[in-house]
C-alpha cells in the first residue's frame, strides 16, 4: 500500500515531495458517494500546495431528479470539514435548493484555507459520463482522481471480469460502473471511495489494491 499525507495509509505517491504540488480532481455531485469521496480527499489526498478541482458532469436528462436528490445530499461535518447546510446559504442550483458545488467548495476552503480550490462544470457532449471524466483528466493534466462508489453484489462479482481496453468506447464505458471504468482506464491514479459511515472509515480501491480499509 501506498502512502498518503501526513503518514497516512492512502493512494498517493509514495515517493512524492511533499512540497510538490499536484493536481487531484474529485468528482463532484450531491450524493453521499461524492461526499465520502470530497472527506478522503481532504483528509488523506491533498496538502496546501496541491490544486483541488470539483469536477461536475452535468447531465440534461437527469434534471427532474435534481432537487429530490439534493435533499438528500449528507454533511461533510467532521473536525477537518465544514458541515454542508442543505438549509442555505450557498447559490441556488438550477433554480432551486443549495448549490451543492458552493457548498463543497466552501468545505475544502475551511479544511485547507491555503489550497487552490476550482470548480469544473461540464457537460456530456454525446460522451457517457465516464468517458467525459476521463477526457478531463487527461485535458486538466490531473495526477490524482477520486470518485465515490456505490458498490453492489453484482457489480463485484461481475465488474472487474468486464475490462474494455482503454480508448473509451462507450459501449465499453456500460460495461462497468463509472468508478471501476475510471480505474481500468484512466492514465493517472484513480481512487475509488465507501465511506463507512460517519466514524467507520473509507474502503478503497484502485488498479492496485482492492478493498484496502482505511481508518477515519
Amino acid at each position: 500500500m501506498v502512502v498518503g499525507h501526513g503518514g497516512g495509509a492512502g493512494m498517493a505517491s509514495n515517493n512524492r515531495n511533499p512540497t510538490q504540488a499536484r493536481k487531484v480532481m474529485v468528482v463532484a455531485d450531491p450524493t453521499r458517494e461524492s461526499a465520502g469521496a470530497l472527506q478522503y480527499a481532504l483528509r488523506h489526498a491533498v496538502i496546501e500546495q496541491d490544486e483541488l478541482i470539483l469536477l461536475h458532469v452535468e447531465n440534461p436528462t437527469s434534471w427532474r431528479n435534481t432537487i429530490s436528490t439534493f435533499l438528500k445530499m449528507p454533511s461533510l461535518g467532521s473536525t477537518t470539514t465544514a458541515s454542508i447546510d442543505m438549509g442555505g446559504g450557498g447559490a441556488a442550483a438550477d433554480g432551486e435548493g443549495v448549490d451543492f458545488l458552493e457548498e463543497m467548495k466552501h468545505a475544502c476552503r475551511a479544511s485547507q484555507p491555503a489550497m487552490k480550490v476550482r470548480v469544473v462544470r461540464v457537460e456530456m457532449d454525446g460522451k457517457d459520463r465516464a468517458n467525459t471524466i476521463l477526457t478531463h483528466c487527461m485535458n486538466q493534466g490531473v495526477d490524482v482522481v477520486v470518485i465515490g462508489q456505490k458498490r453492489t453484489i453484482s457489480s463485484a462479482i461481475l465488474g472487474y471480469n468486464k475490462r474494455p481496453a482503454a480508448g473509451g468506447s462507450l459501449r465499453g464505458a456500460r460495461m462497468l460502473d463509472t468508478a471501476e471504468y475510471l480505474i481500468q482506464n484512466s492514465p493517472c491514479i484513480c481512487v475509488a471511495v465507501q465511506r463507512k459511515g460517519q466514524n467507520g472509515g473509507f474502503v478503497l480501491n484502485t488498479k492496485t489494491h482492492r478493498n484496502f480499509w482505511l481508518l477515519a
